[in-house]
């Protein structure tokens, strides 16, 4: 069992697709697509892609997916602003010696830190990491990055579910429903898998239109792996339209029977109707009742609006690692890098 840094995904055994796919199984977000469009179309300029691996014979054992930026001694873990959550990928067999063999290598690379997030703080693979690298010389700490609202269905239906939700929600969709379909009309269009690039125009003029226009945005980045999660079948697309234009757009994932709900956006415009709420609630009976899922999740933020179509709270974190070795200067400068990214993020 040895330990590899492979900074090119060409140079990636192809045994390792194994255990992406895995890890694609707890998240999407996990999945080696995921990561391959992040680092080929959404690095910085002066950001370089590390994974650090164990592998056993031709087996990779585990990945942590990590990024360096020029002429700092820190890895920070491969993620964009869309990332509602990250991980050390592990394979199942062989677990203490795998994660033995990452911190002994940790430990004698000339790296000051680690960076880690959004990470869950009750996650027993990162906590086992936490534990080896903390007796290894390094100082561990955890600290609150964002809120994740999910709901579980437990064998609900769509209108069961609906039955459950605050009635001012209730009553708010099916008001709003009545008075665009009444003065104006509209179509919901939903599309699934390979219908789902094509009609990501319509997506993106509804973007432009939103109050997201000036959020972190990178449209090669989001082709990329929106190309990718369509051709396994995993992206649901829903756009309203009234009178033929896109007003109202969600794009969302669904996965081992778990939906994101990865990006909503409306046209201000049209606010007054809710647009968004009408098109989140027909989203939400089609992956419920079709999809048949047993887990929704909003991934990041903390909207109040989220709270009423969600039921359960979580919470997520940043994870940073410094050596305790260095000497004093050293580490202090380690602590201010550290806490300069705490406050940029």
């Amino acid at each position: 069992m040895k330990f590899v840094c492979i900074t090119d995904w060409n140079q990636l055994p192809a045994s390792a697709n194994a255990l992406f796919a895995q890890a694609a199984q707890h998240s999407v977000f996990f999945s080696r697509a995921w990561f391959e469009c992040l680092s080929t179309t959404a690095l910085e300029a002066d950001h370089t892609l590390v994974l650090a691996c164990v592998v056993s014979r031709d087996q990779v054992m585990a990945i942590l997916p990590m990024m360096q930026s020029m002429g700092v001694n820190t890895w920070y873990s491969l993620r964009h602003g869309f990332t509602p959550c990250y991980n050390l990928l592990l394979a199942d067999e062989d677990q203490e010696q795998v994660i033995t063999c990452l911190v002994d290598a940790l430990n004698r690379l000339p790296i000051n830190g680690l960076l880690l997030e959004p990470v869950a703080d009750d996650d027993r693979t990162l906590n086992d990491l936490l534990a080896r690298l903390t007796r290894a010389g390094y100082h561990g700490e955890y600290r609150f990055r964002h809120y994740n609202w999910i709901h579980r269905l437990q064998g609900q239906s769509y209108a069961q579910y609906l039955a459950a939700r605050p009635a001012q929600l209730r009553n708010t969709v099916a008001r709003k429903q009545r008075k665009l379909a009444r003065e104006h009309g509209y179509d919901i269009r939903l599309l699934t898998g390979y219908d789902v690039p094509p009609a990501m125009a319509d997506y993106y003029r509804v973007y432009e239109a939103s109050w997201k226009q000036h959020e972190i945005n990178n449209a090669g980045f989001a082709d990329c792996f929106i190309e990718k999660f369509s051709k396994a079948g995993w992206t649901r697309l829903a756009i309203l339209y009234i009178k033929g234009q896109p007003v109202a757009a969600q794009l969302w994932f669904v996965h081992q029977q778990k939906a994101s709900i990865f990006r909503l956006v409306y046209d201000e415009a049209w606010r007054q109707y809710s647009p968004g709420s009408i098109l989140t609630s027909a989203l939400m009976e089609y992956v419920i009742d079709t999809d048949k899922v047993t887990e929704i999740d909003f991934l990041t933020g903390n909207d109040a609006y989220k709270q009423d179509w969600m039921s359960e709270r979580r919470e997520r974190f940043q994870l940073s690692f410094i050596k305790r070795k260095l000497p004093a200067s050293r580490y202090q400068r380690a602590v201010n890098a550290l806490q300069c990214i705490f406050k940029r993020r």
